[in-house]
């Protein structure tokens, strides 16, 4: 059985949509700050971190490690501290495009597969009565750039281009074919 080395929600509800079979051990691999560095590098590398943590107490079992980071002008937001941190994260996403990044990392031992996808997202204009009646729905607080486009925030979003799967926190396409390189049946 696949191990998924995450406590999302958001995560759980996509592998149970596309029918995986799995069980939850979420990571307590310490999280690095996202600064201004490569998007790429920085979920590709916590993505492993956390299925590495995970794989170590399950020993034969493929992991399943997941992160998801927003940016927008070499800036990358990760969940906000709180509402203040939200309601100026949404400020800054406000009529602007950014790019949401998931790394993904599925190991068993030795065998590690990943990847990491990139989705570019298009936010209407927002005012600052819709910003501020988001975050007090406290729906933004555990989301990467302080939104859920699952959710409220859907309403928010113009465009996309990229999957849509991956905003919400796992690029479901991409995960399927890493099961398939790695031959996991799940």
């Amino acid at each position: 059985m696949l191990i998924l080395a995450s406590g999302s929600p958001r995560r759980r509800e996509l592998l149970t949509q596309i029918g995986v079979a799995y069980m939850v051990n979420p990571s307590t691999y310490n999280e690095e700050s996202p600064k201004k560095k490569d998007p790429e590098k920085y979920v590709q590398a916590q993505a492993l971190g956390k299925a590495r943590d995970v794989a170590e107490k399950f020993p034969g079992q493929w992991v399943l490690g997941a992160d998801t980071i927003v940016a927008i002008d070499g800036e990358m937001l990760g969940k906000p501290k709180n509402e203040a941190a939200a309601i100026e994260m949404l400020r800054e996403l406000s009529g602007r495009k950014h790019s949401v990044y998931t790394g993904i990392a599925l190991i068993n031992g030795h065998k590690e597969y990943t990847k990491v996808v990139e989705t570019k997202v298009w936010f209407r204009r927002l005012s600052e009565k819709a910003i501020k009646a988001y975050v007090a729905s406290g729906e933004p607080l555990d989301k990467a750039g302080a939104y859920g486009i699952q959710g409220r925030a859907a309403a928010f979003v113009d465009k996309i281009n990229g999957s849509y799967t991956n905003v919400v926190g796992l690029p479901l396409s991409q995960v399927c074919k890493l099961f398939h390189k790695a031959k996991v049946h799940v």
